[in-house]
């Protein structure tokens, strides 16, 4: 811990107590400590705490930082000793010296109500920037303990202390990278991969050599080697993440956070971007070949990796913490209904009455939240399609992974620069009924192809299947009645119901539970219109009995005596179905 006195013209002193890490010191918000003055460049210097002891580096400022009335050399480290003053423009920053225990303030100094802790020392709990301009109160850059619950999950190595120091290394160096190796250009005359990795790796050992910046405790060059050639060459810090198979988001919060989720828990990662422009540069290598496009006139963009993991990204002036990348991963290996029974999300007899209600030809929606598994839900059911229908999917991004013979596959395109070209899923949902189809699967139904969707389901395309955003089956049935209204024809409500409830047969209802695991909750069927009201019945349901010791959720899948409907039509198909699977009473003496 370090003690700063900030001084400003006209106003009163702050104090600041610097724990061990590095700090940004200039007018952008991005820095750590912002001082909001037009003499005070954007990046204008940075201050490294550790050991006690204070160093100061300028960032190439325009009006320099001095010290002791000194102006400094840029770029080399100059060690402050108590006493010294450091000038940033009209500021005046006088070194108090170490604290090794907390004493209190100086009378002289105001005690007011203390701002969140400037990030990154080598405390156990992370820290939180200060992003607002300094007035005259006390700054303590303590660790911020409501962050502490998020486990840590140890991905590149970098210790938590060392990362900001890593971050200026990295910036500093993808700086001269680009003065020396033109890498777009390369990869446009057809450089290989390897001879692009060979390069790259080349130039960035030599840059590296020449910083003067130290390399600190626990972080050796070759790690900050293999995190900047995947940031040149590659999708950065993502490239470690996409390749475990035992993640299944990734969540990209600026270039300085990296959550993940493991197993349904979140965490936050040791590992991070250069910059802003490092992640912009995932983003591009990610939407280019898709021929998708992100800038400031189009900020937002839904893509997919090779793989089909699903990708979104939101930049700035719309994300106000730097470029946002969402990726929802996809098994290697497609997620089979052995699977889903093996993790507990539903029981045999309710996958076989789903695959039995399938192949009767039985329209079914999928509703959950977000993260529920609807979509690895809707591929497991599109598994049991016969081989030999043709089956159309059309998706928003394609993510579905059917392996029948006859599949045909149909993605959506947003409009190019000049507002024009756009396909919409409703487009493609009208397009596919000129496809003789024997099977339709909407990859999500959100907007007026919902109505388009009911119409083919009532018109002879029947055993198609599609998922919606919805909490609960009967909230799904309020959505399509939504959905339907913003195909933008006046319908009357009794309408839009009686299609509803004459044209889908089955509500199966995905949860994302507390714990994280992810379990089918209900299988509904509509049955019928009595007046104004579309009844439904649960054929089966979860239900939850407790906690155990490791705070998972303990509860079963259980029939509700219910018999759907339709169960002569799964005679006549010669289907085989048990109807003692329906039999609570069975149900609870086998278990």
């Amino acid at each position: 811990m370090f003690e700063i006195i900030i001084r400003q013209p006209g106003q009163g002193d702050a104090l600041g107590k610097l724990a061990a890490g590095s700090y940004i010191v200039g007018s952008s918000k991005q820095c750590h400590i912002q001082l909001a003055m037009p003499e005070i460049s954007k990046r204008h210097a940075q201050f490294i705490v550790r050991d006690n002891t204070l160093e100061v580096i300028d960032l190439g400022s325009e009006n320099g930082t001095y010290i002791n009335d000194e102006l400094m050399t840029p770029e080399t480290a100059v060690m402050v000793e108590p006493g010294m003053t450091i000038k940033i423009g009209p500021m005046n920053i006088l070194a108090k010296g170490p604290v090794l225990e907390e004493m209190p303030l100086p009378s002289t100094l105001p005690r007011q109500p203390e701002l969140s802790s400037i990030p990154e020392s080598n405390s156990t709990t992370e820290k939180t920037p200060v992003n607002a301009p300094v007035s005259s109160h006390s700054i303590n850059c303590d660790s911020n303990p409501t962050r502490a619950h998020i486990p840590l999950l140890v991905i590149s190595g970098v210790p938590e202390h060392a990362r900001p120091v890593i971050q200026e290394i990295k910036r500093r160096a993808h700086f001269e990278l680009l003065k020396r190796l033109n890498l777009k250009k390369m990869v446009l005359l057809g450089v290989s991969e390897k001879s692009l990795a060979d390069r790259a790796k080349t130039t960035i050992n030599e840059i590296l050599s020449e910083l003067s910046i130290p390399l600190p405790d626990g972080v050796s060059r070759e790690m900050v080697e293999r995190e900047m050639i995947q940031e040149a060459i590659g999708l950065g810090p993502l490239d470690y993440l996409i390749d475990r198979d035992d993640i299944t988001e990734v969540m990209v919060n600026g270039p300085n956070q990296v959550f993940v989720e493991k197993k349904g828990i979140l965490f936050r990662t040791d590992t991070a971007f250069a910059d802003n422009a490092q992640v912009m540069a995932a983003i591009e290598r990610i939407v280019s070949p898709l021929g998708r496009r992100i800038d400031e006139s189009s900020p937002m963009v839904d893509a997919r990796l090779p793989d089909g993991s699903r990708v979104n990204a939101i930049i700035p002036p719309l994300s106000l913490i730097g470029p946002s990348i969402t990726i929802r991963k996809f098994a290697k290996n497609p997620y089979q209904v052995s699977d889903l029974i093996d993790f507990g999300s539903l029981t045999p007899a309710m996958a076989h009455f789903l695959e039995v209600s399938v192949l009767v030809r039985k329209n079914i929606v999928i509703s959950g939240g977000t993260g529920s598994g609807k979509t690895t839900l809707l591929n497991v059911l599109s598994s049991f399609l016969p081989n030999r229908e043709r089956i159309i999917t059309i998706e928003d991004a394609a993510e579905l992974q059917l392996n029948q013979d006859h599949v045909v596959r149909l993605e959506s395109r947003p409009p190019n620069i000049e507002g024009r070209g756009e396909v919409t899923i409703r487009d493609l949902v009208r397009n596919s009924l000129r496809m003789r189809p024997d099977r339709i699967v909407v990859g999500e139904c959100r907007g007026g192809e919902a109505l388009d969707m009911l119409q083919a389901m009532n018109t002879g395309h029947d055993g198609s299947l599609t998922t919606i955003h919805a909490n609960t089956p009967r909230d799904c049935l309020a959505r399509l009645e939504t959905l339907v209204l913003m195909a933008g024809f006046d319908l009357p409500l009794r309408a839009i119901r009686e299609q509803i409830c004459s044209a889908i047969c089955l509500v199966v209802q995905a949860t994302r539970q507390r714990d994280g695991s992810r379990k089918i909750t209900n299988i509904s069927e509509i049955t019928k219109m009595e007046g104004e009201i579309i009844t439904m019945q649960d054929i089966f349901v979860f239900k939850q009995t407790g906690w155990d010791s490791e705070n998972r959720i303990i509860g079963q899948h259980v029939p509700t005596g219910n018999i759907p409907s339709y169960l002569e039509e799964i005679e006549r198909a010669r289907l085989n179905l048990d109807i003692t699977m329906f039999d609570p009473d069975k149900s609870a003496r086998s278990k």
